[in-house]
């Protein structure tokens, strides 16, 4: 389904025999300088260096990595003296540059029983690993992926981590799932979907291979329900009937929706003003654009370049990555036909896989990029298109999967990224990437270890939300033989600039996969069902919607093994607070005492009962009912939660000793206003009960 994302150079190294026969030291002619060395708390820093390398060795393309004395690899054997416990608050860090930029050499780490542990192949320069410093003597593999006559210089460093930030109360959102039906043509084939939101229609359109499915959500039940069909852009108005890469942008301002499917040097793409029903072609791109990785997005005009036409109030944007550079072209008539395709970057900037393109209010273009020098960065337009600068994420070390950004409706950028130690990270800008601050970890919250597949919304310029598919198991994630991780979907919310994040499993019950997920591009095996991305988008409400393939389904998701699946899903948010404060009040909890008992069964003793429902969006937590009689007694139930549309029966003893006549019970649900409501004026009942004298 997805043969692009040939300049990722990741690789799986296949075999343990592969990995001792190589690890024994063959093709090593550029043997580093010094050969071997040691880190410890005392002497926290080794040095060595290596070349020159003249001869490229690419055999990671092909899934396997082979070093002998045509294909050249250099080992550098480190040990690390460490007391037990020392990775808990320390990282090993290896660096790896060397001068020319256009050169690359690509970085592997193996403990001392040859099994694989960490890599860095991507663009990037300097490469750098991120490791846990656990004592033991491991190889340092450097590859001479394009080594240009270039040498290494390279560098091994015990560190404390990053003190960050505290993070946020968790489950501070809730999400339901909603699952494609099994009557789509391939609603188990939906690998990195795109998702749009129509804010006039509410229609959610959802994009995986040449599919688009319409999804139509009901609120008028809770939770709501989701009715999907089949719209995609089929021959003879649209002739794409299969792609190397697809993606979906919605203008939810304007309705528009493109559907994009990757050609080579430009796209089939073809886009609707009504959700699907109909379909027109579109020029796809720039006739200049590059062969991979496309991007499609657009937004207001920036009064700093050339405006719009009167065929459309938008700008659209076509992005594409090609061998030595990557390009966008601007649509000035609505994604009809698009101008030449204009460079971003170049290899000497930006060596990694850029991101989704997206376009702040204020009409500044942004394409967020994994791998530029020693960090991510984003690429900025601020004349439309024109022309790009390059604006780096101090702090940031390259990653394997793309980046991603939303932009606040006041222009304020959030960039949410897997780090080089895999861990899911996120930074605020407000002046369009020039400086960035808050650079944190969303996954601290739930001891997330690794992550893939980044995507971030923005709503105010206080809220945002940080989606990603995440897991607490440790290590080299990409090891099909090894890593056991369990992977859920998770989104982080901030509602307070990006100063703080909490955290939600949106899949508590159902995991996203099992075991290794592939980030290598065509050279992986069963893992990379998933394939490279996911979405998140915003509807009119705020609500965050993301749209992910689920990889573990039916026995998988029940207990048994990873199944490789890639089921079309929604998570959609049901409970806290949106990403539009407007709303508020709409998705708050709303309790009502729905019914009130009491009941006497001797004249001594008798029991007090209420029914509390909840009507509102949210789920209430830590609910007690307060009891009072005419006779003056007072009582308070245990606490209890209850969901969105569910009620709940509590009850507490009634001693009536002395009490005769007819007594009026009311019951208070939350007495205290503990919990934010949508209506604090509904949370009473009454009963009138003769008690016997």
């Amino acid at each position: 389904m997805k043969s692009s994302d040939s300049s990722t150079r990741r690789s799986i190294v296949a075999g343990a025999a592969v990995l001792l026969v190589a690890l024994g030291g063959a093709g090593r002619a550029g043997a580093a300088n010094p050969a071997t060395g040691t880190v410890s708390a005392t002497s926290p820093t080794a040095s060595w260096t290596a070349g020159p390398f003249t001869v490229a060795n690419v055999t990671a393309q092909s899934g396997t990595l082979a070093c002998n004395q045509a294909t050249q690899c250099d080992d550098y054997g480190l040990t690390v003296d460490v007391p037990a416990g020392y990775d808990a608050g320390n990282n090993l860090t290896v660096s790896v540059g060397w001068p020319d930029p256009a050169a690359d050499f690509d970085v592997y780490a193996y403990d001392n029983a040859g099994t694989e542990v960490a890599e860095a192949a991507t663009s990037a320069d300097p490469e750098t690993l991120v490791l846990a410093p656990v004592a033991g003597r491991y190889t340092v593999r450097v590859v001479p992926f394009n080594p240009l006559g270039q040498s290494y210089s390279a560098t091994a460093t015990l560190a404390a981590k990053p003190v960050g930030p505290a993070p946020g109360p968790v489950g501070a959102t809730a999400y339901t799932n909603y699952a494609a039906p099994g009557t789509l043509p391939r609603a188990h084939e939906a690998g990195e979907p795109s998702i749009g939101v129509n804010w006039s229609t509410g229609k959610v359109l959802y994009q995986a291979y040449t599919d688009t499915y319409r999804v139509s959500f009901d609120d008028s039940a809770v939770p709501a329900t989701a009715q999907w069909a089949d719209k995609s852009a089929r021959p003879p108005a649209c002739t794409a009937v299969t792609s190397l890469d697809p993606i979906l942008f919605t203008d939810h301002d304007t309705g528009r929706t493109f559907e994009s499917q990757l050609a080579g040097k430009t796209s089939l793409t073809c886009l609707t003003d009504n959700d699907g029903d109909t379909w027109t072609p579109s020029q796809g791109g720039g006739f200049n654009s590059g062969v991979d990785h496309q991007t499609v997005g657009g937004g207001p005009y920036s009064a700093g370049g050339v405006g719009g036409t009167p065929l459309y109030p938008h700008a659209v944007y076509y992005c594409s990555q090609d061998i030595a550079d990557a390009l966008c072209s601007t649509s000035r008539d609505g994604g009809v036909t698009f101008g030449p395709a204009v460079p971003m970057y170049n290899l000497l900037q930006c060596g990694g896989l850029h991101g989704h393109v997206k376009v702040a209010p204020d009409g500044t273009v942004y394409v967020p990029n994994k791998g530029c020098g020693a960090g991510q960065a984003v690429a900025v337009s601020e004349d439309n298109g024109l022309t790009w600068q390059i604006r780096p994420v101090p702090g940031s070390l390259p990653g394997d999967t793309d980046p991603s950004v939303g932009i606040g409706s006041d222009g304020t950028v959030y960039f949410g990224y897997q780090n080089a130690d895999g861990h899911a990270r996120i930074a605020v800008s407000h002046d369009k990437g020039r400086t960035w601050t808050h650079d944190q970890d969303a996954g601290a919250g739930l001891g997330i270890q690794n992550s893939v597949f980044p995507a971030v919304v923005a709503g105010d310029p206080d809220r945002a939300a940080f989606a990603f598919i995440g897991t607490p198991t440790g290590g080299n994630y990409q090891d099909a033989a090894n890593f056991k991780g369990v992977w859920h979907l998770y989104v982080a919310v901030t509602y307070d600039g990006g100063t703080s994040w909490s955290l939600t499993d949106a899949t508590p019950t159902d995991p996203v996969q099992k075991g290794s997920i592939c980030t290598a591009g065509t050279t992986c095996g069963s893992d990379r069902n998933l394939l490279d991305f996911i979405d998140v988008q915003l509807d009119k409400q705020g609500r965050v919607l993301v749209a992910y393939a689920d990889g573990c389904t039916g026995g998988c998701a029940s207990g048994g093994p990873q199944n490789a699946d890639a089921l079309a899903t929604i998570a959609r948010q049901s409970g806290g607070t949106t990403l539009f404060g407007a709303y508020d009040s709409k998705f708050l909890a709303d309790l009502r005492v729905s019914a009130v008992n009491a009941q006497v069964s001797r004249p001594a003793s008798g029991q007090l009962g209420a029914t509390v429902t909840n009507t509102g969006r949210t789920t209430a937590s830590g609910v007690v009912v307060r009891f009072t009689t005419s006779s003056g007694y007072v009582t308070t139930s245990a606490p209890v939660t209850v969901a969105p549309g569910q009620s709940v029966t509590v009850s507490v003893a009634w001693p009536t000793k002395g009490v005769h006549g007819t007594q009026t019970v009311t019951a208070y649900a939350d007495p205290g206003n503990l919990v934010r409501e949508s209506d604090e004026s509904n949370n009473s009942a009454s009963v009138s009960v003769r008690v016997p004298g």
